[in-house]
């Protein structure tokens, strides 16, 4: 009896990690496609995938000096976190989970800034910025719903 529990554990941990390797990213257009067609309730969480993508992507491209892009995906960035934004405040769901991604990449593209030049600086400063105003409403929101 104890041997074949053993095996059945076994069975199930290799059928789950060679799930985990067959599992495939999904490309950002195919995000993007899935999270406009998702329920509106579902859609907070998935802007919030893409703009963290966006955010590393922009990290990437302007450390390998394509800043044109790097600007690109900074301003995708902030497309997706206020569609993220009005899609969390609009259902009143995932405040707090929306409002923590949003601290923390704010806090990433500060550190971004760090290590460009001044010129390239003021829109991920800017982008910052809009995420601090999204993060501020979202806060808002939270502390009013109690009451």
């Amino acid at each position: 009896m104890i041997m074949y529990c053993r095996l059945t554990v076994l069975i199930v941990l290799f059928a789950t990690c060679l799930a985990a390797f067959a599992y495939k990213e999904e490309t950002l257009e195919q995000l993007v496609a899935r999270a406009e067609a998702a329920r509106i309730e579902d859609r907070s969480a998935l802007y919030i995938e893409i703009a963290e993508r966006q955010l590393k992507s922009a990290g990437e491209l302007y450390r390998s000096g394509r800043t044109d892009d790097a600007r690109q995906a900074v301003n995708d960035l902030v497309t997706y976190s206020q569609k993220a934004h009005d899609a969390s405040a609009q259902t009143g769901k995932r405040l707090k989970n929306t409002e923590i991604a949003f601290r923390k990449m704010a806090a990433k593209l500060r550190d971004i800034k760090t290590t460009l030049n001044f010129d390239d600086q003021a829109p991920v400063q800017a982008a910052a910025d809009h995420l601090e105003d999204l993060r501020t409403d979202l806060m808002s929101r939270i502390w009013s719903k109690g009451k």
